[in-house]
């Protein structure tokens, strides 16, 4: 059976948004995201980061440098009692200057391609998934992926380019009035108790 998602974006998002960022000594939950994991661990979510990470093209870093922030992603799921399921990065950017990362690719937000292939290599059913993001590329993807989507309304989004895949299901201040969101349509959407049962609170 097909099992549904929680994609988070990395920067802005999850973590406090430092440009270009790997050292895992740098890296912060955002306000409200330990809360947010927490909340989401008692989901029947797998939780997955994805992440454009163009530094490799524009050669900042390499993209072997992305395995120490996956290990320190993990240690801060694993901390706030939530299992990181995988990373998805893209290292592509049309004007970079590190080969074979300079070019186009199905996989930069907002293309859908990162969040089609976790499902892909995780059985994932879109559908039932949602996508966080702070800005409008983020929510373009998870639409085009057919997921649900939240936009943080935390000031990241500058440009504002509109259209008909990028208006988000819902909005929330911070990670963990989206995860609330999260939780209360999972919650709205299950089958009442049988007669003569309550529903623990």
């Amino acid at each position: 059976m097909l099992r549904p998602a929680v994609f988070l974006d990395k920067d802005g998002t999850l973590l406090e948004d430092v440009p270009y960022n790997i050292d895992p000594s740098l890296m912060r939950l955002a306000p409200g995201a330990r809360e947010a994991l927490t909340l989401l661990a008692a989901q029947p979510f797998a939780l997955f980061v994805i992440s454009n990470q163009s530094g490799v093209a524009l050669g900042k870093f390499t993209r072997a440098a992305l395995k120490n922030v996956e290990a320190e992603l993990t240690r801060m799921f694993t901390e706030s009692g939530a299992t990181l399921s995988g990373a998805y990065w893209c290292p592509h950017h049309p004007d970079g200057t590190i080969a074979p990362y300079a070019t186009a690719c199905d996989c930069r937000k907002p293309a859908p391609g990162l969040l089609l292939r976790a499902a892909r290599e995780h059985r994932l059913d879109l559908a039932r998934s949602w996508f966080i993001g702070d800005i409008l590329d983020d929510v373009e993807a998870g639409n085009r992926a057919g997921c649900r989507t939240i936009l943080l309304d935390n000031g990241h989004e500058t440009e504002w380019i509109e259209g008909p895949q990028r208006v988000p299901t819902a909005r929330a201040a911070d990670l963990h009035e989206a995860a609330r969101i999260v939780a209360n349509a999972v919650e709205a959407a299950a089958p009442p108790a049988p007669a003569g049962e309550e529903t623990a609170q």
